[in-house]
């Protein structure tokens, strides 16, 4: 579990809304989500009702197959990581957080994504530059919380080779399984903003505590681009909360936790 940045604005966050709002109100913002997964992948809908629970996670957890040995691992960019520290990290405590990004790496990412449009809230109509952020919100008239650049990623060649380094590939398997394969890689700003909609902030994952659900076994790397501190809206995780959540949690399908429910 994580909490993303906190939101400061004038309208009331999802934090709010999942300790205050009503029960239809916490379902419908996340309605156009659901439907939105289940129209693009029907074998969304088990794994969405069944993986959030711990025994369907350890039953599924049984079907992992054996890592093949990875020949090229040595030609990873991230010396002096041991993959057996990395997977013991993650099935002790459900993270790790000694994987840098090489400076080369970093900066070629960065500068890509300051030059190339993104797509404000998720939305591909809300098409603007980064660094004209505040032009951009007055141009659409609304609040932009983030701006991701979906498959425009893939033009960066620094973020093919973090795709393919033989290290990464070797923890996936051998925490997730030999099944693991490359979901999807993503790039994108967050902004601090005004007043936004619940729909917007739900999307961004804003001032709450959740769990990430995309697949029944899934591990995810992140990198910050941008130094990141206390007050700038930093990651903040529940260690162990991947073998232990309660009851009441694993059987809501709403997402957003207030911080004394955890």
């Amino acid at each position: 579990m994580h909490l993303s940045s906190p939101d400061n604005s004038g309208a009331a966050s999802l934090e709010a809304i999942a300790r205050n709002g009503s029960l239809l109100r916490r379902i419908a913002v996340r309605i156009p989500t659901y439907l939105k997964d289940l129209r693009e992948n029907p074998a969304w809908l088990p794994m969405f009702m069944l993986a959030r629970t711990m025994p369907g996670r350890r039953m599924h957890w049984l079907g992992a197959k054996r890592a093949q040995p990875v020949v090229n691992a040595v030609d990873t960019m991230f010396a002096g990581v041991e993959r057996e520290a990395v997977v013991e990290a993650l099935r002790s405590d459900g993270l790790f957080s000694g994987l840098v990004l090489p400076p080369d790496i970093h900066e070629e990412i960065a500068d890509f994504a300051g030059r190339t449009p993104c797509f404000g809230n998720f939305d591909r109509r809300l098409e603007f530059m980064p660094g004209e952020h505040a032009e951009a919100e007055k141009r659409f008239g609304r609040s932009l919380l983030s701006g991701h650049f979906f498959e425009r990623i893939l033009d960066c060649q620094a973020a093919l080779a973090i795709q393919r380094d033989p290290l990464l590939l070797d923890i996936a398997a051998h925490y997730l399984g030999g099944q693991a394969k490359l979901i999807t890689t993503r790039v994108w700003w967050s902004f601090p903003t005004g007043a936004a909609s619940d729909a917007d902030k739900n999307l961004a994952s804003l001032g709450k505590y959740h769990f990430d659900l995309d697949d029944w076994r899934m591990l995810k790397f992140f990198f910050y681009l941008k130094p990141v501190d206390a007050d700038t809206g930093p990651h903040v995780y529940v260690k162990g909360s991947h073998k232990r959540r309660s009851l009441k949690h694993q059987l809501t399908l709403l997402v957003g936790h207030p911080a004394q429910e955890v």
